[in-house]
């Protein structure tokens, strides 16, 4: 009885998936007829012609964008992390701004970025992230999991505290390190209100010129199931590729 309820449950998550998998090889005389269930056919020309719309340049932008924000959010948090580590009496700060809200910021991060003179620029899109509570959270409770006795024997040695962060501490939180690079990418991958607000078409998100897509093309079916399905295949494959590493992550959070 469980692993039919199971199965059920696994099946209604990926029930969008596949009808959206589905959808985007199916010829747009299908799509148009309505008659999506009964009629069945395969066609690339969804793919093909999400080209003349702009989406590669988009994707390798987004890349880009979140590659960068996931890079700097794991260095900014192996940094706090040993901070905290060390003693550094700001957890309670921590854990009060993973209380607020993101869409609180919204407003405040717009003026700073009026103030600096980054809106519609690619820094809006990278600075604001470059660091993150929740990322802190999840390498500092993997940083706990550490003999501290091996800071100190490090420093007993003459180590300096970079030399013993990076050549001590970060190869042993290797695994952890590149979870939480996984799911800041995927968090920041997946934003479309803020790359809206802070810079303009020209700098567009993969995330945001899909929503635009769907706002000028509503009834194409293929063409934007063909762009979400391309948009996931990053994360589906960072994910299948570090499963096992977030997985072990959240699992050693939970018990930390």
């Amino acid at each position: 009885m469980r692993h039919a309820l199971v199965a059920v449950v696994v099946l209604l998550v990926l029930l969008p998936f596949l009808w959206m998998a589905y959808a985007a090889f199916l010829p747009p005389a299908i799509v148009y007829s309505g008659d999506v269930l009964s009629g069945f056919g395969f066609t690339l020309e969804n793919l093909k012609k999400l080209a003349p719309e702009g989406f590669w340049p988009r994707l390798g932008f987004s890349l880009a964008v979140s590659g960068a924000v996931a890079f700097l959010q794991v260095l900014t948090a192996l940094l706090a992390a040993y901070a905290l580590w060390n003693g550094v009496r700001l957890w309670a700060v921590f854990l009060f701004t993973l209380a607020i809200p993101a869409e609180l910021l919204l407003v405040p991060l717009f003026g700073v970025l009026h103030q600096l003179h980054l809106l519609d620029t690619p820094w809006a899109l990278v600075l604001p992230f470059a660091a993150s509570p929740f990322t802190v959270l999840l390498v500092y409770q993997a940083m706990r999991g550490l003999p501290f006795s091996l800071v100190e024997a490090a420093r007993i040695d003459g180590a300096g505290e970079g030399r013993i962060l990076f050549r001590v501490v970060a190869p042993l939180l290797f695994p952890s390190l590149v979870a939480a690079g996984v799911l800041a990418f995927a968090a920041h991958w997946n934003l479309v209100l803020f790359p809206r607000v802070a810079v303009g078409e020209r700098y567009w998100t993969l995330q945001v010129w899909i929503a635009d897509l769907a706002r000028r093309y509503p009834a194409d079916w293929g063409l934007l199931s063909a762009a979400a399905l391309l948009s996931t295949l990053p994360l589906v494959f960072l994910y299948l590729l570090f499963e096992r590493r977030i997985v072990e992550t959240f699992e050693g959070s939970v018990k930390g």
